[in-house]
């Protein structure tokens, strides 16, 4: 399956715009599959350097994890400050305190106006961010979290370290 849309510059990337592999990520920041993800993916990051682009895309399962569409909208509420990353992380590390207090305290930890993003979630600005992330996950045959694409094409393999740097090395060469 292929990744529908492909990555643009409406996607929260981090690496080179034009590194050799982009590895894209959909995920739920209340799914404790994709907390055990995180640090993994982090230590692909800092292994592969520059060679790589990750990509993360929300994909809320709000059936099962009550938290995680308002956690989105937090971490998309302080994108627009430059901050998707630092919320990201932060959400992650903290998966067992994500009531909208936690997430206001995470805010304002990481330098944003807590006020603004706490008004953003009430009226809900930032879901329809989310709700076209999670659209383009259905789109792509995503039907759990953590689902993983390299360079646009669903990965089904395993996600601990050495798989996806074998992974990412294979397709590099490819």
């Amino acid at each position: 399956m292929s990744l529908r849309p492909p990555v643009s510059d409406a996607d929260h990337s981090i690496g080179p715009v034009n590194a050799p592999i982009t590895l894209v990520e959909y995920g739920d920041f209340e799914c404790p599959y994709c907390g055990r993800a995180h640090p993994i993916i982090n230590e692909v990051r800092r292994r592969m350097g520059r060679s790589l682009r990750f990509v993360f895309r929300h994909f809320p399962l709000a059936e099962i994890h009550p938290h995680a569409m308002r956690a989105a909208e937090a971490a998309e509420s302080v994108a627009v400050e430059g901050k998707f990353w630092e919320m990201h992380d932060m959400i992650f590390e903290n998966q067992d305190a994500l009531e909208d207090a936690d997430l206001l305290t995470y805010a304002a930890d990481i330098g944003v106006d807590a006020h603004r993003v706490a008004r953003e979630l009430e009226a809900g600005v930032r879901a329809d961010k989310v709700k076209s992330d999670f659209r383009s996950g259905v789109r792509s045959g995503v039907n759990g979290t953590p689902t993983f694409f390299i360079d646009g094409e669903r990965y089904d393999g395993p996600w601990d370290l050495e798989s996806l740097l074998v992974a990412l090395a294979e397709r590099a060469r490819a």
